[in-house]
């Protein structure tokens, strides 16, 4: 599931079926659910999210997911543990104490714990770790850890690129809560609520939706997804606006499309795709395809008369693929659990309808699994909660539909002083796939690429539907 939702975003990324970039990472929400449980807790200038948590908080949390914050309090006051170090707070000892003890973290030196020190990806998820039952050198190497985190199905270098802050700390926090424990007998918060550490009722709106999303999970436990073939129907309207200027365009589109796509198990990094599209824009008819095969992007283009064929090597937009594709997660999968704000199920006849509501911004998500650059460093991008809806049939997946908004905000220059205004791109879309194949029923058909002729670096793609809409 996670390799087919990875390749449909690039491919919609490649055919221009999303132009924008997400904004940063913004699980305020997830860190509203961990206050409520008492798992995450801000300062007295709030959650903080946007900083990179020290060694010492991120010691505290380890000890919330042991179960352990009040008896190790109790246990430090009474002169039971203790630890070594002289950088450690009042507020952060008995934590740090009860870790020290039972020989689950170490200082930096032997008289210092680093507790201002970052705590980054890698030494977050070992703690994680540790508190679902792996032990270090027996179970994972420290240095391998966010690769072993995959496979246990709560971490994803989509949702956590660049600096590690507070934010991301929940958000895995979030995920490791709900991935399994490592002798496999349940989830993480659900074990904390039978020990006593976390109250059922506090937790319940968690619970709900974690256990909602693994029944989602397991339900497509058998989905073949190395290779497959959908119909793809969407619509989009988009609002043009420069409000100085008293402009206002819009405009639908609509477009049916076929795709076909498949991975190979020894190169997952170079998946085969073909994706046929016939766009309608305010009545103009466009037709696009567009291919990926042994490392290259094929496309065309044509409108009228116009037509346009090139080629372009694969690069950096497929090479976020190599790290996902090659980790197949060997526990119950939750890895995007924290951008689901809401999850309902529902039977339908034979199938399972499962509603998810993704929250605002993505988390960031889209922007790390295509490794794009900002179109600009002042562009503005927002997008809206997505709304999707999976149906599933006796353990295969038939139909996925996405409803969603996006705007974009770009300064235009007004003068040279560099005065600027506002034009802003606000899209809505509606899109949805219908899987025909998958498996080895699959076939691609190639057109013939020696028709094909290679961009020349440096420039850029001319859609020749852009000669007839004038802004």
């Amino acid at each position: 599931m996670k390799r087919f939702l990875t390749m449909f975003a690039v491919v919609l990324c490649l055919t221009a079926a999303l132009t924008v970039t997400a904004a940063a990472s913004d699980f305020d929400a997830v860190a509203d659910d961990l206050a409520a449980i008492g798992m995450f807790r801000g300062t007295s200038a709030g959650y903080e999210l946007d900083r990179a948590p020290k060694r010492s908080e991120a010691a505290i949390m380890l000890v919330r997911l042991y179960g352990a914050e009040e008896s190790a309090k109790a246990a430090y006051e009474a002169g039971e543990i203790s630890h070594p170090f002289t950088d450690v707070s009042p507020t952060a000892s008995p934590a740090v104490a009860w870790l020290y003890t039972n020989g689950i973290t170490k200082g930096t030196t032997a008289t210092t714990f680093g507790s201002a020190s970052a705590c980054s990806a890698r030494m977050y998820c070992a703690f994680l770790l540790r508190a679902l039952g792996y032990e270090d050198g027996k179970d994972f190497q420290y240095s391998e850890c966010l690769t072993f985190a995959q496979e246990k199905g709560f971490y994803d270098p989509i949702l956590f690129t660049g600096t590690f802050l507070r934010d991301d700390l929940a958000a895995l926090t979030y995920q490791g809560l709900a991935a399994d424990l490592a002798d496999g007998s349940t989830y993480l918060l659900d074990s904390l609520i039978k020990s006593g550490a976390i109250d059922s009722k506090d937790a319940k709106p968690m619970t709900k939706t974690i256990e909602a999303y693994r029944a989602m999970q397991a339900a497509m436990e058998d989905f073949e997804d190395d290779a497959m073939e959908m119909d793809i129907n969407m619509t989009m309207d988009m609002k043009t606006s420069v409000e100085e200027l008293g402009i206002l365009i819009e405009s639908t589109t609509s477009s049916a499309g076929t795709m076909a796509m498949r991975v190979d198990e020894e190169n997952k990094a170079q998946p085969e795709l073909a994706y046929i599209v016939e766009t309608q824009t305010d009545g103009l008819d466009m037709t696009v395809g567009t291919w990926m095969k042994d490392g290259w992007i094929y496309q065309s283009a044509e409108y009228g008369d116009e037509k346009v064929m090139y080629k372009v090597p694969a690069g950096g937009e497929l090479d976020s693929l190599e790290d996902v594709g090659a980790v197949e997660p060997s526990a119950m999968n939750v890895s995007g659990l924290a951008m689901i704000e809401s999850i309902t199920e529902e039977k339908q006849g034979s199938n399972m309808i499962y509603t998810l509501v993704i929250r605002e911004n993505l988390g960031g998500a889209m922007t790390g699994a295509m490794e794009i650059a900002a179109l600009d460093e002042e562009l503005g991008v927002k997008y809206g909660a997505i709304k999707s809806i999976y149906t599933i049939r006796k353990g295969q997946l038939k139909k996925m539909e996405m409803v969603f908004s996006a705007s974009v905000e770009t300064p235009i220059p007004l003068d040279e002083a560099g005065n600027t205004i506002a034009m802003v791109m606000d899209y809505d879309y509606d899109m949805l796939m219908t899987i025909k194949k998958t498996g080895d029923d699959v076939v691609i058909d190639w057109p013939d690429f020696s028709q094909f002729q290679e961009l020349p670096e440096g420039e850029e793609i001319v859609d020749p539907q852009e000669e007839v809409i004038q802004f």
